[in-house]
């Protein structure tokens, strides 16, 4: 279940990103408790990434894997504005849009692990490869479409308050 000792390090991983994520994304901007609690979420994110590439046994470099390498970029493309200021106007638009979209990303990651396990809760004799991408595709679409919802609301705030 675990996959050794790199599997228990994603798993812990995981959920302290899900944990600082959700608070991060929830409470209010710019605070030091944003910033201490972002700081956690990336770190956390980081390791998450590194072990999930490590995490290769099952079918080798895959779908999750290509997902990981977009999880990856979404992060750094929140990260790298904050600390260069760049683009100098609006840094900050970058950096909430791109580090919102890094934390509904590990939400659909998190879904899509819980969807691709009910074939086993349930103990089903048709778990198969198919069921699990029709699976994961499901987890995905729903939580980035009401990521996308939210985005959309959130985004219009944070070019009013934050971009010059």
């Amino acid at each position: 279940m675990f996959s050794g000792n790199t599997g228990i390090i994603h798993f812990v991983a995981s959920i302290i990103a899900l944990i600082c994520g959700s608070i991060v994304l929830s409470g209010n901007k710019g605070t030091y408790k944003h910033k201490i609690i972002g700081r956690f979420y990336g770190l956390s994110m980081l390791i998450l990434l590194v072990t999930s590439f490590l995490l290769h046994n099952l079918a080798g470099f895959g779908i999750l894997h290509w997902l990981a390498v977009v999880s990856t970029l979404s992060l750094l493309c929140g990260m790298l504005p904050l600390y260069f200021k760049y683009p100098k106007h609006n840094y900050m638009v970058f950096h909430f849009s791109f580090m919102y979209w890094s934390v509904i990303g590990l939400y659909a990651a998190f879904f899509a692990e819980i969807f691709t396990r009910i074939p086993i809760v349930f103990d089903m004799d048709t778990y198969n490869i198919r069921l699990f991408y029709i699976l994961l595709v499901i987890a995905t679409v729903l939580t980035g479409g009401i990521g996308s919802i939210y985005f959309r609301r959130l985004k219009e705030k944070w070019h009013q308050k934050y971009a010059s």
